[in-house]
C-alpha cells in the first residue's frame, strides 16, 4: 500500500505561486507515476499533471500547460507541483495521486492511491 500526504496549498492573488508537496510512504518502489489532480466545488475530478517514477516524461492537462511544472525527488519519495500564473479557475482542492498501474501516465483512469488533499484557492 501507499500513503500520500499533501502541503503547501493555501491562497493566494491571481497572478501568484504556489508549490504544492507530497510525501509518499510505503509500498512506494510498485509505484509506476505520480500525480496531481484537482477538484473544484460542483464539478469531476480532473487530472493536472503526471510523470512517470523513473525517467523525466511529464504529462500536463491543456489548462495548465505553460503555467505548472511537476518534478519529484525519488531520494525523498516527494513530487511537487509548481504553480506560476495562477488564475481563479484553478480554484479546488489538489490531490496528490498514485499509480502502480503499468498504464501511460497521463492516463488519469491510472491512479490508484490517493491523498487527502491540500485546498488552492486564487483570487
Amino acid at each position: 500500500h501507499v500513503q500520500l500526504v499533501e502541503s503547501g496549498g493555501g491562497s493566494v492573488q491571481v497572478g501568484g505561486s504556489l508549490r504544492l508537496s507530497c510525501d509518499a510512504s510505503g509500498y512506494t518502489r510498485n509505484t509506476h507515476c505520480m500525480g496531481w489532480f484537482r477538484q473544484a466545488p460542483g464539478k469531476e475530478r480532473e487530472g493536472v499533471a503526471g510523470t512517470r517514477r523513473v525517467g523525466s516524461k511529464t504529462y500536463y492537462a491543456d489548462s495548465v500547460k505553460g503555467r505548472f511544472t511537476i518534478s519529484q525527488d525519488n531520494a525523498k519519495n516527494t513530487v511537487y507541483l509548481q504553480m506560476n500564473s495562477l488564475k481563479p479557475e484553478d480554484t479546488a482542492m489538489y490531490f496528490c495521486a498514485a499509480s502502480s498501474r503499468p498504464w501511460a501516465c497521463d492516463v488519469w483512469s491510472t491512479y490508484n492511491y490517493w491523498g487527502q488533499g491540500t485546498q488552492v484557492t486564487v483570487s
